[in-house]
C-alpha cells in the first residue's frame, strides 16, 4: 500500500485539490484509493458533501482507543460515489484532540497503526493534513511514504514553505530514514508576473526536490467541488487534470526509484 501525506502550514494553497484530484485519477485507473481527511476544518469531507459538524464516523474516533479495536478503521470507511475511492472523514472534534490527548504516550501513531489494518484492502492511502504542526500532522507525517507539498506561486506563500521545511528537517532528524518529499508550485498563472517571479524562485530554492512541472490555476477544480466529484470525473482532458497525471507519473517514479536505492533519503 503506498501512502502519501499532502501537507504544509499555509492553508489555501491547493492540499485538498491536490489529494482529491490525484486521488480520481488513480480510482480511475482501477486502483483501490482511501482518502483520509486528518484536518478539523473537514475540507475534504465537505467536498464529497459529508458535513464535518455532524458526520458520525469520523477519523476522530481512531484517537479514542488506547489500542485500536480490529474492526475499527473499516467501520469508518464512506461512499463517496467513485466505487474505487473511499473516504474516512473529519470532524471539527478533531480539534479538541490536542486539548484532550497531551501528554498521552503513542498518540503520534495513532493512523499508522489504524493504516496497517486496512493494508490489504487499499493500494494508495493520500491524506489530507491540517496547516498546523501539532498531533493531527505528526500522525499524517509519520504514516506516510511520500509527502507532497504543494505551495502556491505567490511570494507569502513560499516564505511559509520555509516554516514548513523547519518542521520536516525536526520530523527528520527524529525517524530512521528521512521522509522523500516534493514541492509542488501550484495555482500557478502565466499571466501575472508574481506567479513567474515565485516560480523562478522555488527552481532557484528548491530545485532538488522540486516537481518539474506546475499546476496551473484552473476552473474546473471550482466546478468539480461543486459537483462534489473528482475533477478527473469531470472533466479528465482539462489542463489542471493533465498537469496532476503529470504529477502522479513523478510521485510514482520517485518512490519506484527511493525503494530500488533501499534509502528514505529525498
Amino acid at each position: 500500500m503506498h501512502v502519501w501525506a499532502v501537507a504544509n502550514q499555509k492553508g489555501g494553497v491547493g492540499k485538498t485539490t491536490t489529494a482529491v484530484t490525484l486521488a480520481g485519477i488513480l480510482a480511475d485507473k482501477g486502483e483501490r484509493v482511501l482518502l483520509l481527511d486528518l484536518d478539523p476544518h473537514g475540507s475534504l469531507t465537505s467536498y464529497f458533501k459529508y458535513d464535518p459538524d455532524n458526520v458520525e464516523k469520523s477519523v476522530y474516533d481512531l484517537f479514542q482507543h488506547a489500542k485500536i479495536p480490529e474492526s475499527l478503521p473499516a467501520s469508518l470507511l464512506l461512499d463517496t460515489g467513485h466505487d474505487q475511492l473511499k473516504l474516512m472523514a473529519a470532524s471539527t472534534a478533531l480539534a479538541t484532540l490536542e486539548r484532550q490527548k497531551s501528554g498521552q504516550g503513542g498518540m503520534g501513531l495513532v493512523v499508522a497503526k489504524s493504516l496497517a489494518q486496512l493494508w490489504n484492502r487499499f493500494d494508495y492511502v493520500l491524506i489530507d493534513s491540517p496547516p498546523v504542526l501539532g498531533l493531527l500532522m505528526i500522525n499524517a507525517l509519520a504514516a506516510c511514504r511520500q509527502l507532497i507539498i504543494p505551495v502556491q506561486t505567490e511570494f507569502l506563500a513560499i516564505k511559509g514553505l520555509e516554516r514548513m521545511m523547519r518542521t520536516l528537517n525536526m520530523i527528520n532528524r527524529a525517524r530512521k530514514n528521512a521522509l522523500p518529499y516534493t514541492v509542488v508550485p501550484t495555482l500557478y498563472d502565466r499571466r501575472t508576473q508574481a506567479s513567474i517571479q515565485s516560480l523562478r524562485l522555488l527552481r532557484n530554492s528548491y530545485g532538488d526536490v522540486l516537481f518539474h512541472s506546475m499546476i496551473p490555476v484552473d476552473t474546473k477544480f471550482r466546478d468539480a467541488s461543486v459537483a462534489g466529484l473528482p475533477p478527473s470525473q469531470l472533466d479528465p482532458q482539462s489542463r489542471g487534470v493533465h498537469a496532476y497525471n503529470v504529477l502522479l507519473k513523478f510521485m510514482q517514479e520517485k518512490e519506484a526509484q527511493t525503494q530500488a536505492n533501499g534509502s528514505g533519503a529525498a
